[in-house]
């Protein structure tokens, strides 16, 4: 009889093993499936209740993000934006420039690249901003979108201080000596002649100074920057001033004395050479010089005959 009870306890035990390792052997869904495995159990067992139009909606916002996606790939989507946004009232369709005297009004709508289809929406405002300062007599721009199809440019505009000559060029330059655009006509036949080498950064101070001696500035038909080192002034009669590298405001001091005392620059002479402290140079034209040799045969002569008469 206790035989037959242990070997019932051993079955009893052996299936309770079997169980148990039948148990360990069994698959186990990971900890990040299993919320989403009830979902799905629940909704296909009829647990979950899915919305009315569920799957219209589903299937538009599919193939919603299907066409973004498409339009970002082929690069579509500034068209994409451009025709939405005109379709709804957004076009482009009126430009006001301000402050331009010198810049074409042409030029400006080109730099902004309109089409005629252009919406105020998808209009970039910073590189179209970028493109008109590339224009010559831009020094800034602002640009506003006046919803909901305008544009407003405001432009800031370089001024021409004067005129260089390089070589055999001739261009308009700012006070910083910044090249604008070519000299073309007369228009600007007025402003300061600079010349040479240098002459078109350095000529802003040097003209100042020159200005406050206004006798002879009122005369100046060109400032000429010799070897980059010093200047040269041209008369508007064809006279050469040479200016000393350094003491350029004691030589100008002197020379306006000389043309107040002597009318010197009235002279028959083609120029003052100023370069060295002690002493001024004049180089006479040709008839100055026979105009000085017959005074000076006159004067010998002159001698000659007061001596005899002694």
């Amino acid at each position: 009889m206790h035989a037959i009870k242990a070997r019932s306890d051993r079955s009893d035990r052996d299936v309770m093993m079997s169980r148990t390792s039948a148990s360990h052997s069994a698959f186990v869904l990971p900890r990040f499936l299993r919320k989403p495995f009830r979902i799905a159990s629940r909704l296909f067992g009829g647990g979950i209740k899915v919305p009315r139009y569920a799957g219209t909606f589903g299937l538009i916002g599919f193939l919603g993000a299907t066409g973004l996606y498409g339009m970002a790939v082929g690069n579509h989507t500034n068209e994409v934006i451009k025709a939405t946004a005109s379709t709804f009232g957004f076009a482009i369709e009126k430009v006001t420039v301000a402050g331009n005297n010198e810049t074409s009004e042409i030029d400006i709508l080109e730099k902004l690249g309109l089409d005629g289809e252009t919406s105020l929406i998808g209009f970039n405002a910073d590189e179209a901003r970028q493109a008109i300062e590339t224009l010559p007599w831009v020094a800034g721009v602002e640009i506003r979108k006046v919803y909901p199809g305008s544009v407003v440019v405001s432009l800031q505009e370089r001024k021409a201080f004067a005129v260089w000559q390089s070589g055999r060029d001739l261009l308009l330059v700012d006070e910083e000596g910044k090249p604008i655009v070519p000299l073309n006509g007369s228009r600007y036949a007025s402003l300061p002649l600079v010349v040479g080498e240098g002459a078109s950064s350095r000529g802003k101070a040097f003209i100042d100074i020159v200005s406050a001696y206004p006798d002879l500035a009122a005369k100046v038909r060109a400032y000429a920057r010799v070897s980059d080192r010093r200047w040269d002034l041209l008369f508007d009669n064809g006279v050469r001033v040479l200016l000393p590298e350094q003491g350029v405001k004691r030589a100008l001091a002197e020379v306006e004395t000389l043309q107040r005392t002597k009318n010197i620059l009235g002279r028959d002479i083609l120029s003052l050479d100023m370069r060295l402290d002690d002493r001024v140079t004049v180089q006479l034209t040709p008839t100055g010089m026979e105009s000085r040799e017959k005074m000076l045969k006159d004067r010998e002569k002159a001698a000659k005959a007061a001596g005899r008469r002694v």
